[in-house]
């Protein structure tokens, strides 16, 4: 997997840390299944609460993601570094992190600027996307499925990454398709793509290439046609296309082949399509965390 890890600092085999040039006080890690004590389809690190996993396993994986948050500062204070899981429904929300929302606020992106928070992405097929600043000084997260990467999350994300700060109450709503970013302050950003389905997987029909085409015509290079009304889609490509669009020219990770592919690799990330295959069940959900380290503050 080119450009895919840094050392493995003893994390679970599988686990990856981001190949980026973002400052050493910013850290990130994407879990993989390895690591967790659950079972059956979500095997074995599954962190989501919400696909009928024993909610004990869930605890204890959750408990071990913030140990292992920790150690990448070799710090002992476990509650040092806490990350948020929210709930994700394909929109285009970010969550403000530095007003400490709880667990399960209904947000499909989140920022911080305070250290020790921790953006967190849960995904099992959709794309993660992780993001700092290039002075580390904001740090964010986002779940692109396509219907929010055709929404804007990804524009709405770099739009609060580099506001000049962030919203005065708690998590904010954006427009469906956030406003223009200005692009000299978007080359000041780094974005890491994580693992999600990939162009040789993700079927789709034709209500999604329009979701895409409809706004940039070009977008419609990421999609090859399968069979009537069916098309292969790139995701990180389509995802790639949105960041370049708003300047952001720091992207890194995922490149679309089958290395970084959660269908093709599902025995070492979650997907939930490949789960549906063989459990009929969704499975399990892994996780991209970001967060700013002491150093930062």
């Amino acid at each position: 997997m080119a450009g895919q890890p840094g050392p493995d600092r003893g994390l679970p085999p599988g686990w990856l840390v981001p190949d980026w040039p973002a400052p050493a006080h910013v850290h990130a890690l994407c879990t993989a299944r390895a690591g967790g004590v659950s079972q059956g389809p979500w095997e074995a690190f599954n962190l989501g609460d919400h696909v009928g996993d024993d909610p004990e396993a869930v605890r204890e994986n959750r408990s071990r993601l913030r140990r292992w948050l920790a150690g990448m500062e070799d710090q002992e204070n476990v509650s040092a570094v806490a990350p948020t899981f929210l709930t994700q429904v394909h929109g285009t929300a970010v969550a403000d992190l530095d007003a400490d929302p709880p667990d399960g606020t209904e947000s499909d992106a989140c920022a911080a600027s305070r250290p020790g928070r921790a953006c967190t992405i849960m995904v099992a097929d959709c794309l993660p996307v992780l993001f700092t600043n290039r002075t580390g000084t904001r740090v964010a997260a986002a779940h692109a499925g396509w219907r929010g990467l055709a929404g804007g999350v990804l524009e709405n994300t770099v739009e609060r990454l580099v506001a000049a700060a962030p919203p005065a109450a708690g998590p904010a709503e954006h427009a469906a398709v956030a406003a223009a970013v200005d692009g000299s302050a978007a080359q000041g950003v780094l974005a890491w793509l994580g693992p999600c389905i990939g162009p040789t997987a993700f079927e789709v029909g034709e209500e999604v290439l329009q979701s895409f085409c409809t706004r940039d015509a070009g977008a419609a290079v990421h999609f090859t046609a399968t069979r009537p009304g069916k098309y292969l889609a790139n995701l990180p490509g389509l995802a790639r296309r949105r960041l370049a669009a708003v300047g952001v020219d720091g992207i890194f990770g995922n490149d679309g082949g089958d290395a970084w592919c959660t269908v093709r690799q599902s025995s070492r990330f979650f997907s939930h399509r490949a789960s549906m295959e063989r459990f009929g069940a969704s499975g399990g959900r892994f996780a991209a965390c970001v967060w700013l380290g002491s150093a930062a503050g």
